[in-house]
């Protein structure tokens, strides 16, 4: 619910457990004055303290009054060059040459529903959204900046973007445009961010605030394997079942930051958005610039709850039809078990062994196309390499129908390899700097996919191929960081548009996807978990969480990218051991319970296994088919967290209804004379009795609070799952 009380100029947004404020005051400086726990609607603007701080300037509206300054007040959206010294949210380039941004309220408008952003992911709806836009004026730039608030009362999530319009007669650049701004009148409170590398993505990191700038963020071309475009401010004692906490997510996929700072006077301010690092946009008299969506969702009630909400929010209007709640199919994928050495039969019978297994969707991955033998070449020609696969995709399509098998396919159009006929025919489409010889890795370098006439023509391949074939699944794949950013297509002056003109043109051929094959699944892809965010998850339903499939590490990894995504959007498989990254041998059965907990798959060479791992595998498939209801749509629970190495790692899921749960749990390493030790759950109704297991009963205040007794584990990394259903 959207509140305007016009005496005071106070907006009020309230969703079901939260409210959020904000007041044009009597200079217009649009101010923050409160996001927390559900509140009435009064002006909480008493909340603001002023006082003379000094060296804090007064801007020329309060004359004389050194108690009003820029530098100290809570603002909604920060400016720069003109007082607040603070992290600035615009920054504006004028015809002058002088870089400044001053902005002030001049009116707003109540919405139905939730805007829409041209060319941009964000989240979507109907008549459960409603749409504050707000309106704040340079009148010396003759520049508009539209705040937009989109607000989802039940699943107590607010959006923000921004939309920034020339007005004048000249030219201006934006050099700085944040998606998010948010001053929180609390100081103490520490920040945590998610942090990583390739094959160990998304470690949370929790930081006292200090004094100065704390940040993190990506300059990859990508959200990165580094730093994730999520970050939660909390209270110093906030855990996983209490305490206030703020969660903002960016639904980016390229350079971003997040940045935090707490003032001398305890006021916090997080701005978050497009990274300025390499970042200008020249705005010509009558255009406009629209920033990323961004999404806040505040909790009283610790982490978990403020996960939850996230979660429910992405899966039910981020993540699109059909894929909302649809079951993601069982797959094999072939990549560990062959690399680039297959062809149609070594594919054939890996997919033999998997279809009586229940195993529903064949994924071939890299290598099926052009001179693809390595990754030393054939990037950038998307052709059936019929060598090895006589007759093409139909011929295999043909079989894999036949054993009752969808079928599906690797790409990675973003890149090119010098040997390839592509690059041969237009080195100039590769990103390379004039004059300087480009870095490489795997060996191949990134095509300009800020250019139309480079889209046009990959795309054009990859349509001929999903055209000849019943193509389900599509993995989009993207193995490096980008570097060499320079576009021939653009003057000296607008390369600094290169890099966010790419990630508009990423999104626009998927959108393309989409739209010619309605239906296709799309698995985002980028050297694993390298690009995990929101504005993927508006395209690809579920992500390839991370190329690490060790199901020790995925663990860290699975619970770190449970703090925003749910467990529905992450790609995980069950993979042979000892394992590739870690030489690790963990049971067939805890492979499957941690896989379980994502979209489930398998990826090794199913035609070498025995027929005892194949009964287990049967039965693995036969249970997450019969339980992913749960994992897909129940509400998730972290009951241990892995980075405390305990004795064991737990988590559940639980029915909204709180009458069904499937609950997980793998130890760690066995030792002798280990103590009887006992779960307790969370989720679960305390006026309820559960059976477990289909055998013993419990009641639910007793798993709750006195827990289930969990058996001595005999050997390493030993596993556990129980089906709690009610009476």
């Amino acid at each position: 619910m959207i509140v305007y009380e016009q005496e005071s100029r106070t907006f009020t947004l309230h969703t079901k457990n939260t409210t959020y404020q904000m007041k044009a005051d009597r200079h217009s400086v649009l101010l923050h004055t409160y996001y927390g726990a559900r509140v009435q609607g009064d002006d909480l603007s008493y909340r603001i303290g002023y006082a003379d701080r000094g060296a804090s300037p007064n801007p020329p509206e309060a004359g004389h009054d050194r108690t009003y300054s820029l530098d100290t007040l809570p603002q909604e959206y920060s400016t720069c060059g003109v007082g607040d010294f603070r992290l600035p949210s615009i920054e504006l380039e004028l015809p002058s040459g002088s870089r400044s941004a001053d902005l002030r309220y001049t009116g707003y408008e109540i919405r139905e529903g939730k805007y829409a952003l041209e060319g941009l992911p964000a989240f979507h709806g109907g008549s459960e959204w409603e749409t504050l836009v707000v309106f704040l004026t340079d009148a010396a730039a003759q520049v508009t900046v539209e705040l937009y608030y989109g607000v989802l009362a039940e699943q107590d999530l607010i959006t923000r973007a921004v939309r920034v319009v020339n007005r004048g007669a000249e030219a201006v650049r934006l050099c700085q445009c944040a998606s998010l701004c948010l001053d929180l009148s609390r100081g103490g409170l520490d920040l945590v961010t998610f942090n990583g590398a390739h094959t160990k993505e998304r470690s949370p990191a929790r930081t006292h605030m200090a004094p100065g700038v704390q940040s993190v963020g990506s300059v990859r071309g990508t959200s990165s394997h580094q730093h994730n475009p999520f970050v939660i401010l909390c209270e110093q004692d906030a855990g996983e079942d209490h305490g206030d906490c703020w969660g903002a997510m960016l639904l980016y996929s390229g350079n971003f930051q997040a940045a935090a700072e707490e003032s001398p006077f305890e006021i916090t301010r997080l701005v978050m958005g497009i990274h300025p690092y390499h970042f200008t946009w020249t705005l010509a008299p009558g255009e406009s610039f629209t920033a990323p969506e961004a999404a806040m969702v505040f909790s009283g009630e610790g982490f978990g709850e403020m996960s939850r909400r996230f979660h429910r929010a992405i899966q039910a209007h981020l993540i699109r039809d059909p894929y909302q709640w649809e079951r993601r199919p069982v797959l094999i994928n072939n990549w560990e078990a062959t690399l680039f050495d297959f062809n149609a039969e070594k594919l054939l019978d890996i997919a033999r062994a998997a279809a009586p297994l229940g195993i529903e969707l064949f994924v071939m991955d890299d290598g099926w196309f052009g001179a693809r033998d390595s990754d030393y070449a054939g990037l950038g020609d998307w052709v059936v390499n019929e060598k090895k696969l006589p007759g093409g995709l139909t011929a295999l399509c043909k079989e894999l129908t036949a054993l009752g098998m969808k079928f599906g396919i690797w790409i990675e159009p973003e890149m090119i390899n010098e040997d390839s006929d592509l690059y041969r025919a237009h080195p100039d489409w590769a990103m390379r700097i004039p004059g300087r010889d480009p870095a490489r890795c795997r060996s191949q370098l990134a095509l300009d996919f800020s250019r139309q006439e480079v889209r046009d023509h990959v795309y054009s391949q990859i349509k001929a191929v999903l055209s000849s074939a019943p193509v389900s699944y599509v993995k989009w794949d993207m193995n490096r960081s980008i570097t060499d950013v320079w576009s021939a297509a653009l003057p000296a002056e607008r390369q600094g548009e290169v890099y966010h003109r790419y990630v508009l043109g990423i999104y626009e051929m998927l959108d393309r996807m989409l739209s010619d094959f309605p239906g296709l699944f799309i698995e985002g892809c980028t050297g694993g978990g390298g690009r995990f965010d929101g504005g993927m998850l508006y395209y690809t339903p579920q992500i390839w969480c991370s190329d690490n499939t060790d199901a020790i590490d995925r663990l860290r990894i699975q619970y770190g990218t449970s703090f925003c995504y749910p467990p529905s959007t992450m790609g995980a498989h069950v993979s042979a051991v000892p394992n590739a990254d870690t030489d690790r041998s963990t049971p067939l059965e805890t492979r499957g319970v941690v896989a379980m907990s994502g979209t489930f798959g398998y990826e090794m060479d199913l035609s070498k296994t025995t027929p005892e791992e194949r009964a287990v595998m049967k039965r693995q498939v036969e249970d997450y088919k019969a339980l992913a209801h749960l994992v897909q749509r129940g509400d998730y629970y972290r009951l241990t967290d892995p980075f405390a190495n305990g004795p064991y790692t737990a988590w559940a899921h639980v029915s909204p209804d709180r009458r069904e749960a499937l609950v997980s749990l793998v130890f760690g390493t066995a030792h002798s004379a280990a103590p009887f030790r006992s779960l307790r759950l969370k989720g679960l109704d305390p006026d309820l009795r559960y059976r477990v297991n289909g055998q013993d009963s419990y009641a639910g205040s007793v798993l709750l609070h006195a827990g289930y007794p969990l058996p001595i584990p005999r050997g390493d990394y030993q596993s556990l799952q129980l089906h709690l259903v009610a009476e």
